[in-house]
């Protein structure tokens, strides 16, 4: 390319100075030499109390709602619910699929698109908080229908959802940042971007409900000031990279960086989404089938809805942990260092199992015990929670499996393994066990789709996931070879 002397004596000691280089940031970098269970235990504690403290911040609601208000409060909750997780999706694509990037391009020494991916990922998570902004208010009353309201539970959904919207986009900005900032090498600070604003939401929920009686409103308001104080926090951060050194022009959007950011964060995008489909789907035949039952509709959109949500915070010490693998997967990955990538993947699943398990046993065991949290409501509603706990988690250990799996494609790189573990419990296989089985088990039937989906996504996750693990080791023999 060069038209001068010597070019290829250059071009020769160009390459040999980058391969050095990168030897060096590989040697240098702890994600490449450091003890795996030492790393994951810094990377992963951190990622999973932010993640189990955001689950937190709708559970807190509910707990204060229902002592306040009673269950057609949390039914309300439970309504607005799929509007965050969509907001959330778009979040995680942004964030984790920026985070991989990330790990990805500083494994092959490659600042220069490290930057570039993080500024981009930046300015659309911006983006996307003004948007969600718009839509909730301009389609409020069509997206409550959507979700199963019921016309008692109308009102209360309504100011929830009407406050709970201003806080959007600090909450997409404060997610997608939390990842990026866990892969930058800060998972403390990525901590307590979301531990600021849980601990505020935990203050001012039972001042804004019992003593300044403000009810579901006064729940919302104070969820979102949280929102606004963690996405505060969070955007502070921007100066402080240690990777990378921000600069206007890696803000300007690329759409091949962009493209390769979603790519690479699809499969967190659809878990959220099949999610968001789930829970239209579940509160729709709640509403139908508990309508034909002694149960009646609101008493199965409660209660089920606070079964969803408590198990959320076993699945998200899960993704915790799996989340804080990734950068070490990543990078090793980047770096060829295949069996570091097959043992921090090993890891994560032993340890992942064994929360589960636990998860498992507790809400078989203790089911009434959670649910008085959420106040002391009469024997019919008591009656279908427990059922609720003991039917729908019956093999929640399973998830483990299927959630580590996925976020493990993820990281190296392959978003359609990854979308495929992710679509398939949700829309695979619980959707259509939702549509099929009410109609011969009635409102039964929907619980019973839990545990069907678990088991067929766990199959698969399986088949999946050893094919990968004999091509890991090949490739790895490769390495050592040459």
């Amino acid at each position: 390319m060069e038209e001068i002397k010597n070019v290829e004596l250059e071009k020769e000691e160009n390459q040999i100075n980058q391969m050095q280089e990168e030897q060096n940031n590989t040697n240098e970098n702890p994600l490449g030499t450091e003890k795996i269970s030492k790393l994951i235990k810094q990377f992963a504690i951190p990622c999973i109390i932010s993640l189990v403290v955001s689950s937190l911040y709708n559970i807190v609601d509910q707990i204060f709602i229902g002592q306040g208000v009673g269950y057609l409060g949390n039914a309300a909750t439970n309504i607005v619910f799929p509007f965050t997780v969509v907001t959330l999706a778009f979040s995680l694509m942004i964030g984790d699929g920026a985070s991989s990037y990330l790990s990805l391009s500083l494994g092959k020494n490659d600042k220069e698109n490290a930057t570039k991916g993080i500024g981009n990922a930046i300015v659309i998570s911006v983006m996307l908080g003004i948007l969600f902004l718009i839509i909730g208010f301009a389609f409020r009353d069509g997206l409550l229908k959507l979700f199963g309201v019921t016309e008692s539970s109308y009102e209360y959904a309504k100011q929830y959802m009407t406050y709970i919207v201003i806080g959007m986009p600090f909450f997409i900005v404060t997610n997608a940042l939390n990842s990026i900032i866990r892969a930058d090498g800060s998972p403390q600070y990525a901590m307590a971007t979301v531990l600021v604003g849980a601990i505020l939401n935990l203050i001012l929920d039972p001042i804004a409900i019992f003593v300044l009686h403000m009810g579901v409103k006064g729940a919302a308001i104070a969820t979102v000031i949280g929102q606004v104080v963690s996405g505060v926090v969070s955007i502070l951060y921007v100066k402080k990279f240690k990777s990378i050194a921000l600069t206007k022009e890696s803000m300007k959007l690329e759409f091949k960086t962009i493209k390769k950011i979603c790519s690479l964060g699809i499969s967190s995008f659809i878990t959220q989404v099949a999610v968001t489909v789930v829970i239209i789907v579940i509160n729709q035949m709640l509403t139908k089938y508990g309508a034909e039952s002694k149960y009646g509709s609101d008493i199965p959109l409660s209660a089920l809805g606070i079964v969803m949500k408590v198990s959320q915070i076993i699945n998200a010490i899960v993704i915790g942990l799996a989340a804080g693998a990734q950068p070490i997967i990543g990078f090793n990955y980047g770096a060829q260092k295949y069996e570091r990538v097959l043992k921090t993947y090993g890891f994560a699943i032993k340890v992942g199992l064994i929360i589960t398990v636990i998860g498992t046993v507790i809400f078989q065991l203790f089911p009434q015990v959670i649910i008085n949290l959420f106040g002391q409501e009469d024997e019919l509603y008591n009656e279908f929670a427990k059922m609720s706990f003991r039917i729908f988690l019956m093999f929640l250990m399973f998830n483990s499996f299927q959630i580590t799996s996925g976020i493990f494609f993820q990281a190296i790189g392959n978003p359609v393994k990854a979308a495929i573990l992710s679509l398939s419990r949700q829309i695979g296989f619980l959707v259509p066990a939702l549509l099929i089985l009410p109609h011969f088990f009635g409102v039964q039937g929907v619980l019973y789709a839990g545990p069907t989906a678990d088991c067929l996504a766990f199959i698969l996750a399986v088949t999946l996931a050893v094919r990968e693990m004999k091509k890991l080791k090949n490739m790895s023999k490769e390495v050592e070879v040459n």
